[in-house]
């Protein structure tokens, strides 16, 4: 069997997190050739060059692609992916790989996904099929899932609704979030550790904060002011992590630097690696946002986390995760409930429904035994049972 090339991109330190073991696993495989494509805020030095890190795992990166302008708004998002396209059409145009490797919901992957599209390469998704309302993310989701060939979904229930939009079944393969793999395969650091690291008492409580713009308004922070309003009534340590490179994030980033300053206390980290972050959420006591992260991943740890306002709307989640209204009053009661020892207790012995941290061996598997034939190119459209009219 010859080796087949697969390509992957990531844009940002996010969607790297949830990559590194799937791309660690094809870069060992003996019969794949891996061509890792960095892209987007990877690349921004206002973002932390998150790149640096892809390198310092000794993964080799065949090509980077410089498209992220230098922006805080929806227009600079939209040029974004033009920029990318052009690029990635001759970078893909040349390399021809067996398959594309994308995940998840960025802007930027419309990019790749198009120009495969056009060059008829194949494509496989990873988290197709999940909901996020309040973001433009559900549409990018769902447009890529159309676009792709294989897909590999976190969930059950997302594997039926990926099948629903009238994916063949065995297209769609259950994988679990590849970014759960870490628990079971990578060394998490102690709190000692963690904090000589982080150079910072992890004193508790601690309140890690993970807020990104809300894309789907015209606003994308509009939601923010009740968050701020309500983080200066919480007592307790809090630290933030960066938000996305959306419209609207260079403000967002603005005023959590104001409100460290007149705090007088807490953190706001640009970039934390897989490890690191994973570590953290370990040791602290509660998170507060509208990141998928606080959904998907805190389950393992029953981490009670509270999720603000209309990002993750329809998000499936597991008993830890307590939705709030992006209002004061409402962010407060959510909060006082979460720290309580009643809920911490009702946590006991949940599980994640987003898997069991073996994605990435079934994903692998799964990439490198599908038949590379044309077949694979073409999508028949199911059947569908649509009900006789009554006569009147």
């Amino acid at each position: 069997m010859r080796r087949r090339t697969i390509a992957a991109v990531t844009t940002s330190r996010a969607d790297y997190s949830h990559m590194y073991w799937p791309l660690k696993d094809l870069l060992e495989h003996p019969q794949v050739d891996l061509k890792v494509i960095v892209l987007g805020s990877h690349l921004s030095p206002e973002f932390g060059s998150a790149v640096r890190e892809i390198e310092k795992d000794g993964i080799p990166i065949a090509a980077r692609v410089e498209c992220l302008l230098s922006s805080d708004t929806d227009v600079g998002m939209a040029k974004t992916i033009g920029v990318a396209t052009l690029s990635l059409t001759d970078l893909l145009g040349q390399m021809r790989p067996d398959l594309l490797l994308l995940i998840a919901d960025r802007y930027e992957m419309l990019a790749p996904a198009s120009v495969a599209l056009a060059l008829r390469i194949p494509v496989a998704h990873i988290e197709g099929g999940e909901v996020s309302e309040g973001a433009i993310d559900n549409a990018v989701r769902n447009a890529l899932t159309m676009m792709a060939h294989i897909h590999f979904t976190s969930t059950y229930k997302a594997r039926m609704r990926v099948i629903a939009m009238g994916e063949e079944e065995w297209r769609v393969h259950r994988a679990g979030a590849p970014s759960l793999d870490h628990l079971h395969r990578s060394q998490l650091l102690n709190r000692e550790k963690l904090e000589k690291h982080l150079q910072l008492e992890l004193v508790q409580p601690t309140l890690l904060v993970a807020y990104h713009p809300v894309t789907i308004f015209r606003d994308t922070i509009r939601e923010a002011d009740a968050l701020f309003a309500a983080l200066e009534k919480i007592p307790g340590q809090i630290l933030f992590c960066y938000p996305n490179a959306d419209a609207g994030s260079r403000i967002l980033i603005e005023r959590t630097e104001a409100f460290l300053v007149q705090r007088g206390s807490g953190r706001m980290f640009v970039n934390l690696d897989a490890i690191i972050y994973w570590s953290l959420l370990r040791n602290v006591d509660l998170l507060m946002g509208n990141s998928s992260s606080g959904i998907m991943e805190t389950a393992s740890f029953a981490l009670p986390t509270i999720n603000i306002g209309l990002r993750q709307q329809g998000r499936e989640s597991a008993r830890n995760v307590l939705n709030a209204s992006a209002q004061v009053s409402s962010i407060l009661q959510t909060v006082e409930i979460a720290r309580s020892a009643v809920f911490r207790e009702s946590l006991n012995g949940m599980t994640n429904p987003y898997g069991d941290g073996h994605a990435s061996e079934r994903i692998v598997e799964v990439l490198t035994t599908t038949s590379l034939s044309e077949d694979l190119l073409i999508k028949h459209a199911r059947d569908l049972k649509i009900p006789r009219p009554q006569p009147e």
